[in-house]
């Protein structure tokens, strides 16, 4: 009985790992010095100068946010797909070895459970010093958890056809 719900210690671990970092106010998570004082980044401006959108009604470009901030943007937005792509994982994990429910079933919940503690986590950012909670991040979190689930979905499909 205990073995069942030590997998659930994952998930749960992970989300306060998540917790914990969106409690940390921009300026003890920046990125910009170390990058600036470890790599010469300014070979890539060339390359990058060209990349202008907007995001959260900021402009991301290297002209907007130096060489540094731009590669911090995406390494910070490739770090929410990532963060709720493992997150969806463990969750998954810990409800199939923990319950007899289908295997979609389980993805379905999985998937909710992930979008929802985005949510929650976007809101709970927004309390925190200098952040902003922003729909945008919600739906890239969103994004790692779909991206997860139909890995799950690829490989069930792909096993169930090599089998044949």
């Amino acid at each position: 009985m205990m073995r069942t719900y030590f997998y659930w210690l994952y998930p749960i671990g992970w989300m306060l790992i998540i917790f914990y970092s969106s409690s940390q106010p921009y300026e003890d998570q920046d990125m910009k010095p170390m990058l600036s004082n470890t790599i010469d980044l300014s070979f890539l401006e060339r390359y990058l100068d060209w990349i202008v959108f907007t995001y959260h009604r900021s402009e991301v470009s290297v002209a907007n946010l130096g060489v540094e901030g731009f590669i911090e943007f995406f390494i910070r937005k490739g770090a929410h797909v990532t963060v709720f792509f493992v997150l969806f994982y463990l969750l998954f994990l810990a409800i199939r070895k923990t319950t007899n429910i289908s295997k979609w079933t389980t993805i379905i919940v999985s998937l909710l459970l992930t979008i929802a503690y985005a949510s929650i986590d976007e809101f709970h950012q927004g309390l925190t010093p200098n952040r902003t909670p922003y729909i945008g991040d919600v739906l890239l979190d969103s994004f790692g958890a779909l991206l997860a689930s139909l890995l799950l979905v690829y490989f069930h499909y792909r096993r169930r056809n090599n089998a044949k």
